[in-house]
């Protein structure tokens, strides 16, 4: 695992759990039902200068991150439809580093993102809660990875994400724009 000093990785690389419990599944969805809220404690308070502040030399600033999380948690919940639907679908890869460069995703109003992940997220949570052990155990193809994913794998991973990002935008808070 990286240490807590890689501006990249501030909580460490994602580390695909081979098996996962009743227990973990529980706590990861109790992640992404609290990201939202976590997000908005974070950012409510900043001004728009705060908002471009990035979080390493070189990489998104603070509105890219939350434009990011909303793009990014859409297409992940997407997947999951999917993998619930059809049998081992292949998915869509995307290019998130150009989808962050796209005009909205640097606009300072971060308004339209937090809607989108407070609804999408209460979507995404009362899903997961319906799910069943099976469920869990349904794969996508990413044609990008050229692998099978389980969805207990991807919770797992999103709920990374969403801890992953939260530290990136406090990493950018605590370095108040040193950062280019």
């Amino acid at each position: 695992m990286t240490g807590k000093h890689d501006l990249h990785y501030p909580i460490g690389k994602f580390s695909v759990p081979d098996s996962c419990s009743v227990a973990e599944l529980e706590n990861w969805i109790e992640d992404i039902r609290e990201f939202p809220v976590k997000l908005k404690e974070l950012i409510l308070p900043l001004s728009s200068i705060e908002l471009n502040w990035n979080y390493r030399p070189g990489g998104w600033n603070i509105k890219q991150v939350i434009h990011h999380c909303a793009d990014s948690h859409l297409n992940a919940w997407c997947r999951f439809k999917l993998a619930l639907t059809e049998e081992k679908p292949t998915i869509r890869p995307y290019f998130e580093a150009k989808w962050a460069e796209l005009p909205e995703a640097n606009l300072d109003d971060i308004s339209d993102s937090l809607i989108l992940l407070e609804a999408l997220h209460r979507k995404w949570v009362r899903m997961l809660e319906y799910m069943n052990t099976s469920d869990y155990k349904r794969t996508y193809l990413h044609p990008e990875h050229g692998s099978e994913f389980r969805l207990d794998q991807v919770l797992a991973n999103y709920a990374w994400h969403c801890k992953h990002h939260l530290a990136h935008i406090k990493q950018a808070i605590e370095a108040k724009g040193s950062y280019i």
